[in-house]
Order: C-alpha cells, then sequence, then structure tokens
C-alpha cells in the first residue's frame, strides 16, 4: 500500500505527540470491518497514551460481540448523552470505514456541530467528502483494516500490532474480503495476514465465532430468502432479493442476521451482479 507521505507526516503530528483527546467513528450498520477498525484504532492509541472513545450509530452484528475490546464501543442510539458528550470534547475526529458523514444518521449533526477538532479519513469507498483535514482515502484497498493496519505499522510501528490489535483487524480482513476470496485481494493482503498470525491469533477460532456462530432464525431466514425471494432476470446474469419487516419479525430477525445472503447468488455460473433490499425499521437498528 503507497501511503501519502504527505498524509503520514500530518497524522504523525497529529497522533505521536501530547495526548489528545479522540473518538473514532464508523458507519450506521457497522460490520466486521468497521468495528474491527475501529478497535484496533481505540486499542493502538490508547497504549499511546490518547483518550479514545468509539462510537456506532447501532448495534452492531450479534456475532462480533466476542471480539476483545468491545466494551469499549459506545452505541449512539444507546448511550447517546455519552457518545455527545466525547464528540464535543474531542480534539480529533477519525471516520474510518466511511467516506461520507452522513453514514452515521442523527450521529452527523453531532460530528458537524465540532468545528474546531481535526478530522481525519481512514477509509477505502468510493467518493469520500473532502472536508477532512487529513485523507487516506484508497479505494484500491481490499478493506479499511488492512489500510488501519499500514497506517499503524508507519506511525507506530511493527511491535504496535499485538495480538489483540491483530485479531480485531483480521476480522475486519476476513469479512470484507469474502474470507479473502475476492479479486481486491493482492499479494500484500496475505503478508499483513501472516505477520497478524505470527502474533498468535487463532485463525480457526476467529472463523468460528464470525461464520459459525448464528441463530436457528437467520438459518431458517436464509432459506426462506434463497427459495421464495430470489429473483433471477437477463438470462441468469442478474438476481436481486429482499426482506421485508413482516419476515424479519416471523424468523426473529437479529442485526447482521441478513449479513452475507447478497453474495450468495454470486455462486450460481454465469451470474454478475446481485442485490439485496430490506425495509429497515427500528426494532433491528437499536
Amino acid at each position: 500500500m503507497n501511503l501519502s507521505q504527505d498524509n503520514l507526516k500530518a497524522a504523525r503530528e497529529l497522533l505521536c505527540g501530547a495526548p489528545l483527546r479522540v473518538v473514532v467513528v464508523s458507519h450506521t450498520n457497522p460490520d466486521g470491518d468497521a468495528i474491527g477498525s475501529s478497535l484496533a484504532l481505540h486499542e493502538v492509541l490508547t497504549a499511546y497514551g490518547h483518550q479514545v472513545t468509539c462510537i456506532v450509530p447501532n448495534k452492531y452484528p450479534y456475532y462480533l460481540d466476542w471480539i476483545s475490546g468491545i466494551q469499549n464501543l459506545l452505541i449512539f442510539k444507546c448511550d447517546r448523552d455519552k457518545a455527545v458528550e466525547a464528540v464535543r470534547e474531542a480534539e480529533v475526529i477519525i471516520c474510518a470505514d466511511m467516506s461520507l458523514l452522513s453514514r452515521l444518521d442523527e450521529l452527523s449533526e453531532v460530528i458537524a456541530s465540532n468545528t474546531s477538532a481535526k478530522r481525519v479519513l481512514i477509509d477505502h469507498h468510493l467518493e469520500p467528502d473532502t472536508s477532512f483535514d487529513v485523507m487516506f482515502s484508497h479505494p484500491e484497498s481490499s478493506s479499511t483494516a488492512f489500510l488501519v493496519y499500514c497506517i499503524i505499522n508507519e506511525l507506530f510501528g511493527k511491535e504496535a500490532v499485538t495480538a489483540v490489535v491483530a485479531e480485531q483487524l483480521y476480522v475486519g480482513m476476513m469479512t470484507d474480503t469474502g474470507n479473502f476470496s475476492f479479486s481486491s485481494v493482492t499479494p500484500d493482503v496475505f503478508r499483513v495476514v501472516s505477520l497478524l498470525a505470527e502474533t498468535g491469533i487463532s485463525i480457526p477460532d476467529i472463523h468460528i465465532h464470525v461464520y459459525n456462530s448464528f441463530t436457528e432464525g437467520r438459518a431458517r431466514l436464509f432459506g426462506y430468502v434463497i427459495n421464495r425471494k430470489m429473483k433471477i432476470f437477463h438470462n441468469g446474469t442478474v438476481a436481486h432479493m429482499s426482506i421485508t419487516e413482516e419476515e424479519m419479525r416471523r424468523f426473529w430477525f437479529q442485526q447482521g442476521d441478513s449479513e452475507g445472503f447478497v453474495n450468495y447468488p454470486l455462486t450460481i455460473k454465469k451470474m454478475k451482479l446481485s442485490a439485496m433490499f430490506t425495509e429497515h425499521s427500528d426494532f433491528i437498528r437499536v
């Protein structure tokens, strides 16, 4: 990963000096990459003396409950007062795994109200907001977690990636690459994975926690969606699925239960495009 030396210099001046009050935020409906990246930043920056608060707009998937440091995560919908206070006092705000402040729902207004904090973007999505003081925007990166690793390595050195940080980053990299199967995966990604593995993390255990810890309701919902709701068009090259709120309730839906559904049609020969539509309501977005 070729990181801008100007950005690294600016980040080093900001984060490698005196302790600061730092807030790390990530997008609504946070996934493994958002959570892993945020917690890794929390772990490293806290170790270097900063006062760090991680905030996500709403609940993360239940199968991420086990990740080290998850207790340090504030959920805006549940901890609004604490989150608002942390943002108000922040001297640095880091947006991880999101390119636009609008992806924070109601939290966006709270972030926008702090006009004095330095803003840092660490992200791999297209068309980022340009209102950041430091921008690590790399759409070519397979995941934000991979980008976070590269930044940590440059700013703090390899020794900053402890087993805890390695676990957090591995979750992010694994989940955002389809278990390292997407075309965005490069040799550099596997080189970083080998370094993470050398810290002693248990890759089989991480895989079991993330992919083999779903509920019965999720399994039944998946079967229902594939059997009843998957529609295929254009000579077998395009598919879409949808889930209504009523269907979610019927299968005891929890945040994260539909994760990965959209990828399943892509296992069909000739399939080029798959889309998923869900009807969101407050009962699953707490």
